[in-house]
């Protein structure tokens, strides 16, 4: 017997060895094959994969590689997202603004083409044509004008410089401000708060370019509901509501209202100087204040709400 040939305790070391040696071969092997198996999709990875996802497969240094590998991709694989929608969106930008700032300019040219080259009646109608090529380099200026803020606020050009505020003092003051407006357009505006004493964290400047716009807008197509509410609240958050009556948004473009560009009535609007920009700058400007902004619209009325930070 062999025990008896060489003794029992070589014969333990022995068996020991070979036990080990493939025991550890059986895991090499199987490290080996996990090694290939992430080698192999990094190199999909490299080639532009990057839906690619490595199983991991055990808790050392393989399968921590395993999630880095996969985190990795998975961020690599966010940034070109997010870089092909800016580049899109920048193409839509252009594209947008390329239309419309060439209808206005067509305009312009042609009327005062027929002044250069002589083609009008008489006094009455040089004036005419010189009024329209006026009021339309207005609506290009304020269009350009529009623009540039909104790209100054929507890609980083404009650093917010929050301060206390009163927003019930600030309303106050606009409502006050919009009352020649208001008067011509036969309206009234009433301001509703719980408290004299609404603070908020804004940027003053920033956020009164907001509720001008709204306020404008609920004169500008709220006229025939004679009337504008705003309300404020305090509750978790600083809720300020504009509320016009007049007719209401149709609910088809309510999910686009704030897209840039974007008109409810595009041929009411152009005629009444609306952008499109408006409500694109306020969104973009709420969103800098870390707060909200929507809006709802029935027969009975429409509100604009924005919730900001107290």
């Amino acid at each position: 017997m062999l025990h008896r040939t060489v003794g029992v305790q070589p014969l333990v070391i022995l068996t020991g060895i070979l036990l080990f040696i493939v025991y550890f071969f059986a895991l090499s092997q199987r490290s080996i094959r996990y090694l290939e198996e992430i080698s192999h999709n990094l190199k999909e990875v490299a080639g532009g994969q990057f839906d690619i996802f490595i199983p991991v497969r055990s808790t050392d240094e393989l399968g921590v590689l395993a999630e880095n590998i996969n985190f990795m991709t998975s961020q690599v694989k966010s940034s070109i997202q997010e870089e092909r929608n800016a580049e899109r969106a920048k193409n839509e930008l252009i594209t947008s603004v390329s239309h419309d700032l060439r209808t206005p300019l067509t305009s312009i040219l042609g009327y005062l083409g027929l002044i250069v080259n002589d083609r009008y009646r008489d006094e009455v109608a040089l004036r005419y044509y010189a009024d329209i090529a006026y009021n339309k380099s207005l609506r290009l200026k304020n269009l350009i004008d529009e623009l540039f803020e909104y790209t100054r606020v929507s890609y980083g050009g404009m650093k917010v410089n929050l301060q206390r505020l009163n927003m019930v003092e600030l309303m106050k003051q606009l409502v006050e401000d919009f009352t020649p407006l208001l008067e011509e357009s036969d309206m009234t505006c009433h301001l509703f708060s719980s408290k004299k004493e609404v603070f908020a964290w804004v940027d003053a400047n920033m956020i009164v370019r907001v509720f001008e716009n709204l306020i404008s807008n609920g004169i500008r197509y709220g006229k025939d509901g004679k009337k504008l509410d705003i309300k404020i609240e305090e509750k978790e958050d600083i809720r300020i509501s504009m509320i016009s009556y007049g007719d209401p948004i149709p609910s088809k473009d309510l999910p686009y209202l704030f897209d840039r560009f974007y008109r409810v009535e595009k041929s009411r609007s152009q005629e009444m100087g609306g952008t499109g920009l408006g409500l694109a700058i306020a969104k973009s400007i709420v969103e800098l204040h870390n707060g909200k902004i929507n809006v709802d619209s029935n027969s009975e009325r429409t509100v604009f709400e924005i919730k900001l930070s107290s």
